[in-house]
């Protein structure tokens, strides 16, 4: 690996992207609330990521996206470049479903194991290409992802629509790189945790209880949600309840959802101090208004904790630094997305991180801060 340069993520999806909240970046694109009715989305709500109503809303974005780059070309086939085998191979599996498209899922996580290229098909009936390097996509090897759809008369064109994947794909490659995005996100609870108990905060006792509860035992209780994580975590800081109880809870099946627990909170929240009260307040109502993402100071912070992690270290920095300190744009994806994208075909970022975690606030726009998409890092990884 070396490094090549600096550069954005916008430099190959420009703003052909959206985050959680479904908002394409590009404003020519349709927003959620005008594809409601057409898609009979009830109002209010946002699809996830798993939901076949996902799907529905990105296959009506990239045709959109398609009419404004190549309004002659019908789109026809489907690539996916992303790191996770049962989110994003699902999610890619719906939106060939709902478009009637053929398509080939790319899933990368690297490990210093020997080298894996392996091709499955989706529960789907679709193509999955699993590998342990991202080289796989674009290297000169034998085996690489160019190739495979080349020999398997699958063109890239433009016809063709490629999805990339950001978090820990496009940024912060997992198995290489992604560390540095949990460890924004970890700190960015432990900031907010902080900030809100003041004297009251242990450090000690708050990594326990984010270590023990951000198991994959205790998802069906967390739902796998940081916000709720955070939320969690703040109230144990409070001492309203105690952390080995909640284990012990969850463990007997007693206490079986987050939303069970924060329900408790709010029969209990005269005990908490004013200030908790009143952020216990404000995540409460958007709790009961479906919000998937209502701790939005913790967002807030996740932001910023990932900003600072990004092209913050000098070009000279060694790799092995640059890899463990900063967030970087992975070469990899790079070189591929803007080689199929001078080919004609259709290139568009999708990102389950809130938007509040990836968007700047008004105040801090003002001071030139940028979404995470346009903000500049370095680019690591095989040149190809």
């Amino acid at each position: 690996m070396r490094l090549c340069g600096r550069s954005n993520v916008a430099e190959f999806l420009e703003d052909f992207i959206v985050y959680r909240n479904l908002a394409p970046m590009d404003e020519r694109l349709p927003k959620l609330d005008d594809l409601r009715p057409k898609l009979n989305l009830p109002p209010g709500t946002i699809p996830r990521k798993h939901e076949l109503s996902y799907a529905q809303v990105i296959v009506e974005l990239l045709r959109a996206a398609q009419c404004l780059q190549n309004p002659r070309a019908e789109l026809r086939r489907l690539v996916f470049i992303g790191d996770t085998r049962m989110s994003d191979g699902g999610a890619f599996d719906n939106i060939c479903q709902v478009a009637g498209w053929e398509g080939i899922i790319f899933i990368g996580s690297e490990n210093t194991e020997l080298f894996e290229f392996e091709s499955v098909q989706t529960a789907g009936g679709q193509t999955m290409v699993l590998s342990n390097r991202w080289s796989a996509l674009n290297s000169s090897e034998e085996y690489n992802l160019r190739r495979y759809c080349a020999a398997r008369g699958f063109p890239i064109d433009e016809h063709t629509a490629v999805i990339v994947d950001l978090d820990k794909t496009a940024l912060g490659a997992r198995g290489r790189n992604s560390q540095v995005i949990d460890r924004a996100r970890v700190e960015a609870v432990r900031q907010t945790v902080e900030t809100l108990l003041g004297d009251a905060f242990n450090l000690e006792s708050f990594l326990f209880s984010y270590n023990q509860l951000n198991q994959p035992e205790f998802h069906p209780f967390t739902a796998d949600n940081q916000d709720y994580l955070a939320y969690i975590c703040l109230i144990l800081g409070s001492g309203l309840y105690d952390t080995e109880k909640v284990i012990r809870e969850v463990r007997g099946k007693r206490l079986l959802s987050f939303r069970q627990f924060i329900d408790q909170v709010e029969t209990h929240k005269a005990q908490l101090a004013p200030s908790l009260q009143t952020i216990h307040d404000t995540i409460y109502a958007n709790v009961q208004a479906g919000d998937p993402t209502p701790f939005k100071a913790f967002r807030y912070n996740e932001y910023r904790q990932t900003v600072q992690r990004m092209g913050y270290l000098p070009d000279a920095t060694p790799l092995d630094v640059l890899l463990r300190e900063e967030i970087v744009i992975t070469q990899e994806v790079r070189a591929l997305a803007l080689d199929w994208k001078r080919e004609g075909a259709l290139l568009f970022g999708l990102s389950d991180k809130p938007d509040e975690a990836s968007l700047p606030t008004p105040e801090l726009a003002a001071k030139g801060y940028q979404p995470l998409h346009r903000t500049f890092t370095h680019v690591v990884g095989l040149p190809g």
